[in-house]
């Protein structure tokens, strides 16, 4: 038992600590899953940075749990980030980051990139984003050197936050090498992720950008083969470069008029030597050249013209035919008379080029759509290779190819065999088809009620088979063309290519529905031939004899 003296101390003692006495109770009050900084403050500086950091709203024990000992012990387990941060420490375990540091080699961390977990700042802040350069720098110092340069860096550098840093092009956690199809800067993806910038028009305005490039780069066949799956053809880090990018009007841009032959060239050998290559993004009523723009608005007014006068007159035929048969009096059974020999319309060799030309008219419409309209259900079958090899590059120019050699068949033909040629002349075009083409479609149209005569080849096989000759013209010259893309951009100016694009798309739009109006039509839902002239096969027509003028009336329609 204390004396009064002793008592009087102890009392004394403890009044004057009485700050560890309330520490003590303040430790046993406190639970351990809320430890503050401020507690751990005198013996660690990194507490007094927290407050500032992103994880100032943790507790110390969230992370280090072996707080309670004291000392702590030197082998203490420092905490994962992966704990708290499981997507991103999966995302970073994929990425060519993780896999080198998984390998044994030295790699960025979370550490490299953040900075200290007590003192890391908010990765959207803007502090970070315009450090973001600098710590891709401490390992990729020569690329963000040409990144600092670029029209990107220099935004940067004056504080515009929407300008792409590397992040915004690499990605954050996952990244991979460009080669790898799953980064967003791969050949397959690059589009997408300019996309990003580029096809937003809001900052297109804000920062004077031109907002129709994403547009006329998919519309070109550059964009349309990217699209489809081509992983070899130019995108847009092929022609403006990858950290190195710089408005045209820099002489040291890629896409500088001064050094377009050169990047062109690329792909391209000899592309802008006789002639400066023109603007690559074209589209329509914006600055295109003078050729294509005739070249559109000439199509734009002949296609639905020529298609819609087709129509007129086949729909106006098929209502008379149909009429005449639903409402013609019942005839008097008659005594047939001998039948004479039926009338060959297409001889042994025609039938062998109208089968030739047909396929290769089939295939080359299937793939030549396929380019232009890649999503399309009929078309996928013929991607589905287009990421290794351009399959449907090569069973279009191979139907090409068919489709040049049958014509030239069918001109040879014409010029050693007499017979051939004979039957040939029957399709000459004169003036008697002009007024019997005035006389048939004002029939059709409901003028009149005898049907005006037409001859055996009428102007309905003259004005297919002519039409043929033409676009079979047409559509050679300008695939040659185009075809032949390194030899036209070395000869000729970039502009007569771009003509040549145009032709042969509206061409082959125009001969695509012609052939479905007119000659299907004539050869399949005509009245008098349904349900098929076989003379494709046979060489006979099941076409019924034409009227004449001497023809009696018939019900009007």
């Amino acid at each position: 038992m204390l004396d009064g003296w002793r008592l009087v101390m102890v009392i004394r003692l403890l009044c004057r600590e009485w700050r560890i006495v309330l520490f003590m109770l303040c430790a046993c009050a406190i639970p351990p899953a809320s430890l503050r900084a401020q507690d751990c403050a005198s013996c660690h500086d990194q507490s007094q940075k927290l407050p500032k950091s992103a994880h100032a709203a943790l507790s110390c024990d969230t992370c280090h749990s072996d707080h309670d000992k004291f000392p702590h012990p030197a082998d203490a387990i420092k905490p994962e980030c992966g704990t708290c941060h499981a997507d991103e420490a999966a995302d970073y375990a994929r990425s060519v980051h993780g896999v080198t540091a998984k390998k044994g080699n030295e790699a960025a961390d979370c550490s490299v990139c953040h900075g200290s977990a007590h003192e890391l700042i908010r990765p959207k802040s803007t502090e970070f984003r315009a450090t973001t350069p600098d710590t891709c720098g401490k390992c990729h110092s020569g690329v963000v050197a040409q990144y600092k340069a670029s029209v990107h860096g220099q935004a940067v550098a004056r504080g515009v936050a929407q300008a792409p840093l590397c992040s915004d092009c690499h990605g954050e956690h996952s990244i991979q090498r460009h080669t790898d199809k799953a980064s967003p800067v791969s050949a397959g993806r690059i589009t997408e992720t300019c996309s990003g910038c580029h096809g937003n028009v809001n900052l297109a305005k804000r920062f004077g950008m031109p907002s129709d490039r994403l547009v006329s780069f998919e519309a070109s066949f550059h964009g349309l083969a990217a699209k489809s799956g081509n992983q070899s053809v130019a995108n847009c880090a092929s022609c403006h470069g990858v950290h190195n990018i710089l408005p045209s009007s820099d002489p040291k841009s890629t896409v500088n008029a001064q050094n377009l032959a050169a990047t062109c060239g690329k792909c391209h050998a000899g592309a802008g030597q006789r002639f400066a290559i023109s603007p690559v993004h074209i589209l329509a009523n914006q600055a295109e050249p003078i050729p294509v723009f005739w070249v559109r608005i000439v199509y734009l007014f002949l296609i639905p013209g020529v298609i819609g006068l087709m129509l007129a007159h086949n729909f106006g035929d098929w209502l008379r035919k149909v009429s005449r048969i639903r409402f013609a009096p019942v005839a008097a059974p008659v005594v047939p008379a001998r039948a004479a020999k039926p009338e060959v319309r297409m001889l042994g060799f025609e039938r062998i080029e109208h089968a030739v030309l047909v396929i290769s008219f089939l295939v080359l419409g299937w793939t030549g759509f396929a380019l232009k309209y890649p999503d399309e259900w009929w078309a996928r079958p013929l991607l589905l290779w287009e990421g290794h090899w351009p399959v449907r590059s090569w069973i279009h120019r191979a139907a090409a190819v068919a489709f040049i050699l049958v014509s030239a068949a069918h001109a040879v033909s014409i010029i050693v065999s007499p017979r051939l040629r004979r039957h040939w002349m029957e399709l000459w075009p004169s003036m008697r088809d002009l007024r019997e083409a005035i006389e048939n479609m004002a029939y059709n149209l409901g003028r009149g009620s005898v049907r005006p005569h037409r001859s055996a080849h009428s102007y309905v096989e003259k004005a297919e088979y002519w039409a043929v000759v033409w676009g079979a013209l047409v559509m050679a010259l300008t695939g040659l063309m185009l075809w032949a893309n390194n030899l036209m951009l070395a000869l000729l100016p970039k502009m007569w290519l771009d003509v040549a694009t145009s032709v042969h798309f509206y061409e082959a739009v125009l001969a695509t529905l012609a052939i479905v109006v007119w000659h299907f039509y004539s050869v399949i839902f005509d009245p008098d031939v349904y349900p098929m002239d076989t003379a494709w096969f046979s060489g006979l027509s099941a076409r019924k004899n034409e009227a004449t003028p001497h023809e009696k009336k018939e019900t009007p329609v």
